[in-house]
């Protein structure tokens, strides 16, 4: 994984220095509110509430376990114990003091971390595939490119007050994994008949209060002009997005209201002033991002081993039951991959404590060469286990509470913290996540069902894309009380599709026995082998809602 050079670690190191000064001044009276809102904000910075949050930048989701040692420090040492992975494969932390910020941003720094950019109108984290670089069905691997594209966007003069936030996912896959439709950019790497890579790009991606899905701008992109050609299109969503009200200054209502083919002229019309620039990428520069993601030394893994292994998962059903759902299929013979779950009851879905992380760096040092994957699901990925310690592995798993085998499965939650900790919430998310946890919780219903996305958003910032849920809830404030908004259809990969509401909203209490009901229609009128979307996207939402509302 990617690895700091004197030019990283000096910026960082200077950032940190310089938000030290403003948070003494700050503190002093010398600067104001308004004018340390977007100081702290270029820091990863928010006032939630009840305190401060801090948003930990974990850059394509990668974290080597030396790194997740000092995040289970800092968590102990400034915070509660724990922190909260996020849908966009970052950590949060929700109780720090502010004056203890520089203090953190600096023992961040020392692991080659930082909280730079995870917040205000620029470009965010790119995010990417949690199986990048290991999975069978990969075309390119996206992490290089990625690298690229944060080295290109970080601290960038130019796009430091956008109009809005600005998010960009990439995948290198056959399956989309980077949910790349429903981002500002998203970008799918892919060979011509030629076997020549070239990049997919559309814009105009997201969700929060108006969700769309992207539009295709350029089909056949080469990839020695990616980082021209996104300076082209970000260049035209800040000159023409609007900034006079932020519930309409995302890139996708620009897309929106010029249509795809007029956003497409002018990024094409801006980019003849950028190709063939000094940003133009060259080979050399590929293979210098490219050494930083070496491939392990992984040793030969025994035929025999592979037997072992299915002889197993037929004699003992909790380890086939983790197989099943938790453990996925590698690009070298001999591997996996594997999902350590973070949907626990007696935890927030995507919270992690101090114990556990410095735990799963430990797993990860024996197991798979030191390195933690970071989901958009809210779970963490040991990506290189041979398969003649899985069992091991399993073992130590159950022991920490990890091995819940239930990823992919209607449990496996995705959820923002909602109301219990966000001052932009209209309702609690995570209380409505342990409900539904609670009420299915028996593995054999929960496998009958097969794969099923249930998202939770506590406002219509869509934290917890409820809009691309399968089943979708929605916190919404009706003259000061909570109640919930269904929504069915929802879905972030290849055919990505955004929810239908069910109806009118529910009381908190209700909410269990409304997606029981759901439930009940799909088992009743699925075909054999058919998914939760098959099915809806045969019978449609009517069956659902008379259901629901009878």
């Amino acid at each position: 994984m990617y690895r700091y050079d004197i030019h990283d670690q000096t910026l960082v190191d200077e950032r940190v220095a310089q938000f030290r000064d403003q948070m003494e001044r700050y503190r002093a009276g010398r600067l104001g509110e308004e004018e340390f809102r977007p100081l702290r904000l270029q820091n990863g910075l928010y006032i939630q509430r009840h305190a401060p949050m801090l948003r930990i930048a974990i850059p394509y989701g990668m974290l080597a376990g030396s790194q997740l040692r000092a995040l289970a420090e800092i968590t102990r040492r400034y915070d509660r114990g724990y922190g909260h992975f996020t849908t966009r494969q970052n950590l949060q932390l929700n109780w720090p003091a502010l004056e203890d910020v520089p203090d953190i941003l600096a023992d961040l720094a020392k692991v080659q971390m930082h909280a730079i950019q995870t917040s205000g109108n620029c470009i965010r984290n790119t995010t990417s595939d949690q199986f990048a670089g290991i999975a069978n069905d990969e075309v390119e691997d996206p992490r290089p490119w990625c690298e690229l594209i944060r080295q290109w966007s970080t601290l960038h003069p130019e796009f430091a007050y956008l109009p809005r936030k600005f998010k960009i996912a990439v995948s290198g896959a056959a399956q989309d994994r980077a949910a790349i439709q429903v981002h500002d950019i998203g970008l799918r790497l892919w060979h011509n008949a030629d076997g020549e890579l070239r990049v997919k790009v559309l814009a105009g991606g997201g969700l929060g209060r108006t969700p769309m899905i992207a539009d295709v701008v350029r089909e056949d992109l080469p990839w020695q002009h990616l980082l021209t050609y996104l300076e082209a299109c970000v260049r035209v969503y800040n000159q023409f997005g609007r900034r006079d009200n932020k519930f309409k200054a995302r890139i996708k209502i620009l897309v929106k209201a010029l249509g795809i083919e007029e956003f497409r002229r002018r990024v094409e019309e801006e980019w003849v002033h950028l190709k063939d620039g000094p940003q133009t990428l060259n080979q050399a520069a590929v293979d210098a991002a490219k050494v930083h993601f070496p491939e392990p030394d992984r040793r030969p893994v025994a035929e025999s081993a592979n037997e072992d292994f299915d002889r197993l998962r037929a004699e003992n059903r909790s380890f086939a039951r983790f197989v099943t759902n938790n453990v996925t299929d590698h690009k070298v013979p001999g591997y996996k991959a594997v999902t350590l779950s973070l949907k626990r009851r007696e935890h927030a879905p995507g919270d992690v404590t101090a114990d556990q992380m410095e735990a799963v760096a430990d797993l990860a040092d024996r197991y798979s060469f030191g390195e933690v994957r970071v989901t958009h699901e809210q779970n963490l990925v040991l990506s290189d286990v041979p398969v003649d310690e899985l069992e091991a592995l399993w073992e130590e798993l159950e022991a920490l509470g990890m091995a819940n085998p239930t990823v992919g499965t209607l449990n496996d939650i995705i959820c923002c913290p909602g109301g219990d900790y966000c001052s932009l919430a209209n309702a609690v998310s995570i209380p409505i996540a342990q409900a539904l946890q609670e009420r299915f919780e028996d593995l054999d219903f929960l496998y009958d069902l097969g794969p099923l996305d249930l998202n939770i958003s506590g406002c219509m910032n869509a934290c917890g894309h409820h809009h691309v849920g399968h089943i979708g809830i929605l916190g919404v404030d009706k003259k000061g009380e909570e109640f919930y908004q269904i929504s069915i259809g929802g879905n972030s990969t290849d055919d990505a599709s955004l929810g239908k509401i069910l109806g009118p909203s529910f009381f908190r209490s209700d909410v269990p026995d409304v997606v029981e009901k759901v439930l009940e229609v799909y088992v009743s009128q699925r075909h054999e082998d058919e998914r939760f979307l098959d099915t809806y996207r045969r019978i449609g939402l009517k069956p659902f809602k008379e259901r629901v509302y009878a």
